[in-house]
């Protein structure tokens, strides 16, 4: 085999040692030599000179978990060539795996150049992932405290929730305070009522007579509290995501302009890809990479599954939960697409059709430097008006009639 990295190393990185397996191809033969290291950050720089003394140019991990992380900010500052692995492309034969003869067997593949490298962002747009990923976690915290919160007042059969649009809202959080406060008066919680309150006064006076306990308040306090520690949180979490954003308001502008799309799903999705696509050569790369396209698996001339790979979860659910949106807003190509492919597909991959003509979207607009330029609802039928002809002959055929289409200027039955 074509051996491209004569002088590479291959390491099984864990929490507390990386084992180091070099492969050096000389004259005479292969040496090959394993040591193991501490990954504290002494033990890493040792590391990095010792690979450096045994002038190794390339070396390659597999990319798993936060261990690999530090591993990958010590040794990528020099002139190392550092590869991340995916893991499930770099799997040893099973029943025979050590830590030794994983970082051999790394090394291995890397010399023939047969490991495809994971995608890491720079420094910028992985400090806003890092962000946003821990965003999202305390803003699903916050909405089952909530949900908690009505657990609470329905035990004690306080029916705020089917009288107020939010029982952290305005008057619903007031009312909170009251209650925990050993308030329980409904007449008098009715004074804290604002204007925005639809419900009737006798509805409202209804809900708030309950049967309150120390129990009872004291679960609203502890909820409350949370909630209001989680705000805090993300109000903190939003705040160091605008100061990170100078470098991406050009791009986060643009993405902005697709349909469903919104600021924070903009800095999602450009957290998660990155603002420049020279890393991937199509768009279909990206595709493939974010886990949109159907996996190959198909053996004997038979397909044995067309499920969509795992790829980028963080950016497949904000895709995916955009493609939605998109879904919803009338007179665009995204609904059309959307609606053409559900008559005949159902709900769930139409929508993964749609994320990934977002997807890519969002490649040609930051490679381009371009705004969204909607193709219409209509581009279907523009594209192939004898395929829309035809369709429309089938509907008449269904009802009974018999026609024939001939094209424009000739004459027609029907």
């Amino acid at each position: 085999m074509v051996v491209l990295h004569p002088r590479c190393a291959g390491l099984d990185v864990h929490k507390d040692s990386v084992v180091a397996a070099v492969r050096l191809a000389e004259p005479g033969g292969v040496e090959a030599e394993v040591r193991r290291f501490d990954t504290t950050t002494p033990g890493l720089l040792a590391l990095g000179e010792w690979l450096a003394g045994c002038g190794c140019t390339h070396a390659v991990m597999a990319a798993t978990g936060v261990c690999w992380k530090p591993v990958w900010h010590v040794l990528s500052d020099g002139e190392l060539g550092l590869v991340p692995a995916n893991a499930a492309h770099v799997k040893n034969v099973p029943g025979r795996r050590t830590d030794v003869a994983d970082a051999a067997w790394l090394a291995e593949l890397l010399v023939h150049g047969l490991i495809r490298p994971s995608v890491v962002p720079d420094a910028p747009a992985g400090a806003m992932r890092a962000l946003l990923r821990t965003r999202k976690p305390l803003v699903r915290e916050r909405a089952s405290h909530v949900q908690r919160l009505q657990k609470v007042l329905e035990d004690a059969n306080l029916k705020l929730a089917s009288v107020l649009s939010s029982v952290v809202g305005v008057t619903g959080r007031a009312m909170l305070e009251a209650l925990i406060a050993g308030e329980s008066d409904p007449d008098r919680l009715l004074a804290l009522v604002t204007y925005r309150v639809k419900a009737e006064p006798a509805r409202l006076r209804a809900a708030l007579t309950g049967r309150l306990t120390d129990r009872h308040r004291f679960l609203l306090r502890l909820h409350l509290g949370q909630y209001d520690a989680l705000a805090q949180a993300l109000a903190e979490i939003d705040a160091e995501v605008e100061r990170d954003l100078d470098p991406f308001r050009e791009a986060i502008g643009l993405l902005r302009s697709i349909p469903g799309v919104s600021d924070l799903s903009a800095e999602v999705i450009l957290s998660e890809t990155g603002p420049d696509m020279s890393r991937f050569p199509t768009a279909g790369h990206l595709i493939s990479w974010a886990g949109l396209c159907p996996r190959n698996d198909e053996s004997a001339g038979k397909r044995r599954s067309n499920r969509l790979r795992e790829g980028a979860p963080w950016l497949k659910a904000t895709l995916v939960q955009r493609a939605w949106a998109a879904s919803r807003k009338k007179d665009g190509y995204l609904r059309a697409q959307f609606q053409r492919l559900r008559q005949r597909r159902g709900p769930k991959k139409p929508i993964c059709a749609v994320a990934a003509s977002i997807l890519t979207a969002v490649w040609h607009m930051l490679r381009d430097g371009t705004f969204w330029r909607d193709l219409g609802p209509n581009h279907f039928h523009r594209r192939s008006p004898e395929q829309q002809a035809n369709h429309l002959a089938q509907q008449i055929a269904k009802l009974g009639f018999t026609c024939s289409i001939s094209p424009h200027g000739e004459p027609a039955s029907v």
